[in-house]
């Protein structure tokens, strides 16, 4: 009967969670303990204070665990009793999805599910935007009825879109003059010579082969008929220069995780390299002046996923839409903006955020006052105005998205090559 009791609350947690609302009460009297899910990602989203207060509000117990991103692909790929949920990119859909370790994600379980915006479901933000090269979110979004995916609404979802972000290169201002977004700044500082022996690349093969591409491009090294869709040969050519620029100590080295790049420029190894949001606003807590450029070739973009595990069921399943819709639920949104991430359902977070920091990072305005990062410390300095401007401006400027091409297989063991050039 007290599981019956606790199924049934969980569904109605699932499907009626609002922000601030204590879930699963019953459970603490249970003789049974509360059900527990196991998230597996990265640094990015799995964050302690989010951990506590998603069990504090839902009566549940979350285990995190954080790895690098090609790690944790790695493991959810061959076993999909490992989690319950995974949080990553949607350059990892292709993978899981074939991999038969994921299951589908019920629209009609997912409270703020109209609540989603544009960019996960159609590609664009706003009409004019650029699409951008590669796995555009809304790509992936549907399972078809065939069991592929695709951009055609089934009622059935592969991941539940919620924070994204475009990423770029941070660079010390304190060494490197400050460039003009959209002008200047440029993806092509990753091989500029000027850098060389302090410049480092995230050691990701779906990631930082984009970064890359985009440098050579930038740098009138080489072009892509698509570069969302290399050839063999036009990878064959991309690897032919890094792999000279490697010889020639152009690279300080790679990092895997947000706090290894964080050390990185902190410790004065790097000037520039290749970032991820909560990078910069940590060392800019630290008070290293990191900018994070808007380059003049356009961003490379990446939607997060929350998939659910192929081996996920009964109330542990209950239990995880009930995460998910609180990830949704305004709060954590708002904490995520002030590490630089936007979530897809922005006007319920912005009732957790005060008008400056909503005028600071998703109107891309000056800031009024100092704000503070997820860390309690100060990251943006009042009158400082957010590189790239404001949520639609960033995202009307993607050049590519994180992917797997086709010739993904090939690409890894390129990768791995240029890592021991």
């Amino acid at each position: 009967m007290a599981a019956m009791q606790r199924r049934s609350f969980l569904k109605s947690a699932g499907g009626a969670l609002t922000a601030g609302a204590i879930g699963f009460p019953a459970i603490v009297r249970a003789v049974n303990a509360p059900p527990t899910i196991r998230v597996m990602g990265t640094h990015v989203t799995l964050q302690e204070e989010l951990r506590q207060r998603a069990e504090r509000e839902l009566g549940i117990r979350i285990e995190f665990y954080p790895g690098g991103s090609a790690e944790v692909l790695l493991k959810a790929s061959l076993d999909p009793h490992a989690f319950d949920l995974y949080e990553q990119w949607s350059n990892s859909i292709r993978v899981l999805w074939q991999a038969g370790t994921i299951q589908p994600i019920e629209t009609r379980k997912l409270r703020y599910w109209d609540e989603i915006n544009d960019l996960a479901k159609t590609g664009r933000v706003v009409p004019e935007a650029r699409l951008g090269a590669g796995d555009a979110p809304y790509k992936l979004l549907f399972i078809q009825r065939d069991g592929t995916l695709g951009g055609t609404d089934t009622g059935q979802i592969s991941f539940l879109p919620y924070v994204h972000n475009t990423d770029s290169l941070g660079y010390n201002s304190a060494v490197i003059e400050p460039g003009i977004p959209y002008e200047t700044e440029s993806w092509g500082w990753l091989l500029d010579e000027r850098y060389r022996g302090r410049v480092a690349v995230v050691n990701a093969p779906t990631i930082g082969l984009f970064d890359l591409a985009l440098a050579a491009r930038g740098r009138g090294l080489m072009d892509f008929a698509d570069i969302g869709d290399m050839t063999r040969v036009e990878v064959d050519e991309l690897f032919r220069i890094l792999d000279s620029f490697k010889r020639q100590g152009q690279f300080r080295g790679v990092w895997t995780s947000v706090p290894h790049s964080v050390e990185l420029m902190a410790t004065g190894q790097v000037d520039v390299q290749s970032m991820f949001s909560p990078g910069v606003s940590t060392l800019k807590g630290m008070g290293v002046p990191c900018i994070y450029a808007a380059p003049r070739e356009g961003y490379r973009a990446w939607h997060g996923v929350m998939c659910l595990s192929s081996a996920c069921e009964g109330e542990r399943q209950e239990a995880a839409y009930a995460y998910m819709n609180w990830w949704l639920s305004g709060w954590p949104g708002a904490f995520i903006a002030r590490q630089g991430y936007y979530i897809s359902n922005p006007q319920r977070a912005r009732t957790f955020m005060s008008a400056a920091e909503w005028d600071y990072w998703y109107d891309g305005k000056p800031a009024s006052e100092p704000l503070l990062g997820t860390d309690g410390e100060v990251s943006v300095e009042a009158g400082e105005q957010r590189t790239g401007g404001s949520y639609h401006r960033r995202f009307s400027n993607i050049a590519v998205w994180n992917t797997v091409m086709p010739v993904y297989e090939y690409t890894l063991r390129k990768w791995g090559e240029f890592l021991l050039a």
